[in-house]
């Protein structure tokens, strides 16, 4: 390598956190549930998401960042996804959330970040929404965000987020390989008293199902008692909420996204946000008084898609019946629970704002408990 490059190299990784311990929780041979991953075992499965990070780390106290999601690459203003919002506990900044509940659609990609970054992302939405020539008359934007407080371990109170930072995560975002743990939103996070981030997985259903797929992506910042497929790691580990190791409030907030190719209108979406909610108790969260778990869930399938203009005042739509919604309420719960264990496996100890440090899942002191128990683990 050239001397230059090299020195670029070095620099980059200098400045950059250690990002991942590289390995999710089906890595190790553990596999949750009982549906099969896609391709990714990430919501990029779900055909047209994209998903993109921008992450800040300077000096001692700066760990915080963006995560973007768009539910497909187009414009989303004009060519708006059904969409729903299900608040598990609402101690929370969900910006955007009140008109998704009225009119049942999405406009805007999602964007993550820390709770005092709301505003600022928002307005950056609007840059974006504003950048494609097709909007040039809009005068109103319905951009959601939502966030998590990061402010153990990140300046919080700085507000270094800027417009350029989500504009930078729109414009990264892409399908395929998502990164995971301590990136994008997930840079300052906390989980179960570990260091938490971004997570991701994903669930396919068999042909004679439908074969759809539903993918959900989470921004961990919560308490509780770690539980991981059914095995109490956080007992086992005596840290925990209420525990002599780890008395300190659970709040923190869990963002949770939940995207589907299945033609969902908003109604069914709602149903499917609430299973959501099932697959974090699954984990050991408890939705603490001062948590804000917030769910998004949208549909892809283009043949449910509204059009922002239209000369005609109805619309025909096929969509899935109610019976047929229960194996996609199994895939949520399912993708949800691992996406938050990803999290927590991917994540690295950090050291932040005032000194404080937050040490990673020790993975193989876990995976020990987990042999204990039966499991047949990959190391």
């Amino acid at each position: 390598m050239p001397v230059r490059l090299l020195v670029v190299a070095l620099l980059w990784a200098a400045c950059t956190p250690a990002l991942a311990q590289q390995k999710n929780l089906r890595d190790y041979g553990i596999e949750v549930g009982v549906l099969a991953p896609g391709q990714w075992n990430a919501i990029t499965d779900v055909p047209g998401v994209e998903v993109g990070h921008t992450t800040l780390v300077r000096g001692k106290n700066i760990r915080t960042g963006v995560t973007a999601v768009l539910p497909h690459a187009g414009n989303v203003f004009q060519d708006k996804v059904p969409a729903a919002v299900y608040v598990g506990n609402g101690f929370g900044k969900l910006a955007g959330s009140t008109q998704v509940a009225e009119l049942g659609t999405l406009e805007t990609p999602i964007i993550l970040t820390n709770t005092l970054g709301v505003p600022v992302a928002a307005d950056a939405l609007i840059d974006h929404t504003f950048s494609f020539a097709d909007n040039a008359d809009v005068g109103s934007v319905n951009p959601v965000v939502g966030e998590t407080n990061d402010g153990y371990l990140n300046d919080i109170r700085g507000r270094h987020v800027t417009k350029r930072d989500v504009l930078a995560a729109i414009k990264s975002a892409a399908g395929g390989h998502v990164a995971q743990g301590n990136v994008g939103a997930g840079t300052g996070t906390v989980a179960f008293g570990f260091k938490g981030g971004i997570g991701t997985s994903s669930r396919k259903l068999p042909g004679n199902l439908g074969g759809h797929t539903v993918g959900v992506l989470v921004q961990t910042n919560f308490g509780g008692v770690l539980s991981v497929d059914g095995v109490s790691i956080g007992k086992a580990l005596g840290k925990h909420y209420l525990s002599d190791a780890l008395n300190d409030s659970p709040d923190g907030s869990c963002m949770i996204i939940v995207a589907t190719d299945a033609p969902l209108d908003a109604r069914n979406l709602e149903r499917l946000a609430k299973r959501a909610m099932l697959g974090l108790a699954r984990t050991g969260g408890i939705a603490s008084n001062g948590s804000g778990d917030y769910v998004i869930a949208f549909s892809t399938n283009e043949s449910v898609r509204v059009p922002h203009d239209s000369d005609s005042p109805t619309r025909q739509l096929t969509v899935l019946r109610n019976d047929a919604m229960s194996p996609l309420f199994v895939a949520a719960i399912e993708a949800t629970e691992e996406a938050i264990l990803n999290s927590l496996f991917q994540a690295e100890t950090t050291v932040g704002r005032d000194g404080h440090e937050v040490k990673a899942l020790p993975v193989d002191e876990v995976l020990g408990i987990m042999e204990a128990r039966g499991y047949r683990v990959l190391r």
